[in-house]
């Protein structure tokens, strides 16, 4: 049975509170403070998982990614469509160079949410580290165009990965990496 507290819904506002202030304390990039009201937040509602992605996402931007590992995968175990625990998972990969894991998080991310444009840059880079260069290319079109259309500084990055593809894609193509496409996890195969 449910504390007289839970039934009135002050656990879930004190947690949603402690959770607002950590993401203020990581806009500041105060990663201390944020860590210890997410702490707070997952301490009253442990079974959030958006709680846990935002605090592996501050372990992210600390280099610890164990950390960051453990926080992503306990959100995913709470609700496998979380977009930020599988983003996380993905930048964890790609970090530990990883491009194969990387890419399959950062798929599943944009299937989750296809508004985000970070998640198609990382994609691309994916692509292009696994030497394929059409989807690389092709995805960070993509990424550009929604970095444009949201005026994000981060559009001068993707141009210039933009530059860099069109140069390896002039090439011969016997000078050219593999650009094999892997499979979509798209279902069950027949067979």
């Amino acid at each position: 049975m449910p504390s007289f507290n839970q039934r009135l819904g002050l656990t879930r506002y004190a947690a949603d509170e402690a959770y607002r202030r950590a993401l203020e304390a990581f806009a500041k990039r105060d990663y201390d403070r944020a860590l210890m009201t997410l702490n707070e937040a997952i301490e009253a509602l442990p079974n959030h998982p958006e709680y846990f992605a935002a605090r592996g996402l501050i372990h992210l931007e600390e280099a610890e990614y164990d950390e960051a590992k453990a926080d992503f995968e306990t959100s995913l175990r709470l609700n496998k469509y979380e977009m930020l625990a599988n983003y996380g998972l993905g930048a964890v990969a790609y970090k530990q160079k990883d491009y194969a894991t990387a890419q399959k998080y950062f798929l599943a991310a944009y299937y989750i949410d296809q508004t985000r444009p970070e998640t198609l840059y990382y994609l691309a880079l994916t692509y292009y580290q696994q030497g394929d260069l059409a989807n690389a290319a092709n995805t960070m079109v993509r990424a550009n165009e929604e970095f444009e259309k949201h005026n994000d500084k981060r559009k001068a990055d993707s141009a210039r990965w933009l530059r860099e593809l069109s140069k390896h894609l002039a090439k011969p193509a016997g000078n050219l990496p593999n650009t094999q496409q892997p499979r979509l996890p798209l279902g069950e195969e027949s067979g």
